[in-house]
């Protein structure tokens, strides 16, 4: 199955990437030649991990029944100091909001999505560890 991702250069050090129709702009800081007008590339791996697995958790936990009040997703990262800098860790900070969340079902969401469903997952630990911890906020 053949996705594509047409990426046009903006300027300075600004792309705009399409994706699926929509723009996502990207930007390097001021220091490294950019205007700070979008995002920059490498923290869009991060933001690709949590939007994949939040999709398979929030859809698995309707499964299950479980509607959480609120539900967010922290990525921390560990990047190298030399380049090519890279990323070789990342933590997922799943962080719940809601009464009386079963959190055995919560962590087999997240299992599931971590072990079988989320494809940015899948690549992403063959390249560095990926560790995960649920919060619950009542």
């Amino acid at each position: 199955m053949k996705q594509i991702v047409e990426t046009t250069w903006k300027g300075k050090m600004a792309f705009n990437a399409n994706v699926s129709g929509h723009n996502i702009l990207m930007d390097a800081l001021p220091e490294n030649g950019g205007e700070d007008s979008g995002s920059r590339p490498k923290q869009l791996m991060m933001a690709s991990l949590a939007g994949c697995t939040g999709m398979d958790v929030v859809s698995i936990l309707k499964k299950m029944h479980i509607e959480p009040e609120g539900f967010d997703i922290i990525i921390e990262a560990e990047m190298t100091e030399e380049h090519p800098k890279h990323y070789t860790q990342m933590h997922i900070i799943y962080q719940f909001k809601g009464e009386n969340l079963d959190f055995e079902k919560l962590k087999k969401a997240i299992d599931l999505s971590q072990e079988r469903y989320c494809g940015v997952s899948a690549v992403y630990k063959q390249a560095m560890g990926i560790t995960y911890e649920i919060k619950i906020i009542s």
